[in-house]
């Protein structure tokens, strides 16, 4: 296939790997009405497919080599209309596009078009006109898979359940419930209990749905002992961690989950506890909790590794600094040694 190239001529919005200048945006069409600008030399068609026979390209090959997706139509509004209209006529006249259209929604109905499609899409590079689609989608609202609109989505949960509880039990919010209950001497898990709620429900929540009644329950279970809430909670820890070289707990998590990154079920496996007493330790000592610790640090380390490698601050910086120099994803990629999907996180 023959490629116009040469270094990039003025007016070029970059150049390929490959040293072919263009003239419009990777992975976006422009156009003006019935005028779509062709990439390779940047002059207004009315269609570019057509136009691709100048320079010796076919469309598939544009498409790939200017990251569009291999339907993306190349031509003007007006163009469209009249094609369109010269396949409909085509279609009710002409016997083999009859027959040819009737194939083709046999196989639609069957599934075996989209098995076939999905076939010959294994294997094949997202384009960049897919991935912008797809930002252009997510940027107007949350990532429902993220952990900060998961962990949101849960407090609003735990909020609705304890208003339920309180307004079933004929209080105002759950925490007049709970401290009328346990003043009355009704333990958390009663309470719980009572509320048709599973007995640890009140231990383990009612610190993120009432901060103050929980830190209540807390002081008054101290006077109610004569000692520290603390002592009583990190007995049986301290027989557990006093053999790995710790005195105290808040060493141990401070140690476990801050420096080596270990997470809460890693830990909970490695002292024979429970996921919700390793939980609940880091909150008595006032320690954060960080999730997927151990993976969050490694992919710290390993962005930090490879900006070094490449002499910048960040791997953002380097893949800002190289996609305005008109870089591919592919040509980053071969630099630095990281997959495109990787470093497309970090741009």
């Amino acid at each position: 296939m023959r490629r116009s190239g040469g270094a990039a001529r003025p007016g070029a919005t970059g150049t390929l790997p490959d040293g072919t200048a263009y003239f419009a945006p990777i992975g976006e069409v422009v156009a003006d009405g019935d005028l779509v600008r062709c990439h390779l030399c940047g002059s207004w068609r009315r269609s570019v497919t057509a136009h691709l026979r100048a320079h010796g390209w076919t469309k598939d090959a544009y498409c790939a080599a200017f990251g569009l997706e291999r339907g993306q139509s190349l031509e003007g509004e007006a163009t469209q209309k009249l094609r369109a209209a010269s396949f409909s006529a085509r279609l009710v006249f002409d016997p083999a596009v009859r027959e040819g259209s009737a194939r083709g929604r046999a196989r639609a109905r069957s599934g075996e078009l989209a098995a076939d499609a999905a076939a010959a899409a294994r294997g094949r590079p997202v384009p960049e006109q897919r991935r912008r689609k797809a930002r252009e989608v997510m940027a107007g609202r949350r990532h429902p898979a993220s952990i900060e609109a998961r962990q949101e989505h849960a407090r609003l949960h735990l909020g609705r359940v304890a208003a339920l509880a309180a307004s079933e039990g004929g209080y105002a919010d759950i925490g007049s419930l709970v401290r009328a209950r346990t003043a009355q001497g009704t333990s958390l898990a009663a309470i719980s209990r009572e509320a048709g709620l599973h007995k640890d429900w009140l231990s383990r929540h009612l610190a993120t749905v009432d901060p103050e009644t929980a830190a209540a329950v807390r002081a008054r279970a101290v006077a109610v002992r004569g000692r520290p809430v603390a002592a009583g909670a990190d007995a049986r820890w301290l027989a557990i961690i006093g053999p790995l070289g710790f005195a105290d707990v808040a060493a141990y998590l401070r140690d476990r989950h801050l420096r080596r990154h270990l997470t809460v079920n890693q830990i909970a496996g490695e002292v024979g506890l429970s996921y919700h007493a390793v939980a609940s330790a880091l909150r008595r000592h006032d320690l954060t909790r960080v999730a997927h610790a151990g993976k969050r640090h490694a992919a710290r380390a390993r962005a930090a590794e490879v900006a070094d490698k490449l002499g910048f601050a960040t791997v953002a910086d380097y893949v800002a600094q190289r996609r305005r120099a008109g870089w591919t994803w592919s040509a980053l990629a071969a630099e630095s040694g990281q997959p495109q999907s990787w470093l497309r996180r970090h741009g």
